[in-house]
């Protein structure tokens, strides 16, 4: 039986925290939905891990998604912004986005308008439309469509929209 007390009866022993550095992360934390916790970042590494962290079926899709995009603009560049992956075009601002919620992926085109068909969803920004992707949902060939054309509009720069 031990006979500690107080403070030092909480503290692990030296064993017991070699063991515990020896533990592989558990990955990027998921924030509410299960959007995955990303750091900012420029470049394919921070989208992948931005892929691989996604829960379950949504990581295949968020694949998908990027092997999409990449195929029908091969010259997008891409980030992490405010924990999901951005797709754009230099000069010319980001054209798309996606996001991890509890039952779906929202795909966010930022010239969504634009586009034709126009996606379904819309808010408060009268250019930006949207889809919700359920599991087993996804029209690649929409998508790809899609992309095409966001990819030859104009973008959306942040900076230049006060954000």
């Amino acid at each position: 039986m031990n006979a500690k007390s107080g403070k030092d009866a909480q503290k692990p022993t030296k064993a017991a925290k070699k063991t515990a550095a020896r533990q592989p992360s558990p990955g990027p934390r998921l924030l509410s939905g299960g959007n995955p916790q990303i750091a900012k970042g420029d470049g394919d590494a921070p989208v992948q891990a931005y892929i691989a962290a996604m829960p379950g079926w949504k990581s295949d899709l968020g694949r998908c998604l990027d092997d999409l995009i990449m195929q029908n603009a091969p010259d997008a560049l891409k980030a992490v912004r405010w924990n999901s992956p951005f797709y754009g075009v230099e000069g010319k601002g980001w054209f798309v986005s996606f996001h991890v919620f509890t039952r779906y992926v929202k795909v966010t085109f930022f010239r969504g308008a634009s586009l034709q068909p126009v996606p379904p969803g819309s808010g408060k920004d009268k250019d930006a439309r949207w889809i919700d992707i359920h599991e087993g949902e996804l029209d690649a060939a929409q998508m790809a469509a899609w992309v095409r054309q966001a990819a030859a509009l104009p973008g959306w720069d942040p900076r230049k929209a006060g954000a």
